[in-house]
């Protein structure tokens, strides 16, 4: 029986990793439309070489996610992104952003990356 416990427990908490390491997932299609547009506006400010700490505070005041912490976690990754990507146009970015969080219910991983 001991075995068994051990086995459940241990899935439990690959299962509680994976969900730590994953970027956050959107809730409904217009979540998935506000990610896009925050991935317009993260990919230009890049694209304009704006400091990344300076970007995360101009769109913290677009977007006011301040009383949210999905929100918060969502546009730092969205903006980790944008600063990864290179030469990407923030249209492509975006578009990329949403298609992948509506044909897979919200799931940005794949556009995102997965956080370390």
């Amino acid at each position: 029986m001991r075995p068994l416990i051990t086995i459940f427990l241990l899935g439990l908490a690959a299962v509680a990793i994976d969900a730590a390491l994953a970027a956050p997932k959107a809730e409904s299609a217009l979540e998935c439309g506000i990610a896009a547009d925050m991935a317009i506006v993260a990919r230009s400010l890049a694209e304009e070489q704006v400091q990344r700490p300076q970007a995360s505070n101009i769109m913290a005041r677009i977007y006011d996610v301040s009383e949210s912490a999905r929100g918060k976690e969502l546009m730092g990754d969205i903006l980790d992104a944008a600063y990864r990507t290179g030469g990407q146009p923030s249209q492509k970015f975006a578009e990329e952003l949403f298609s992948a969080c509506i044909k897979t219910g919200g799931n940005m991983d794949t556009v995102l990356g997965r956080r370390l």
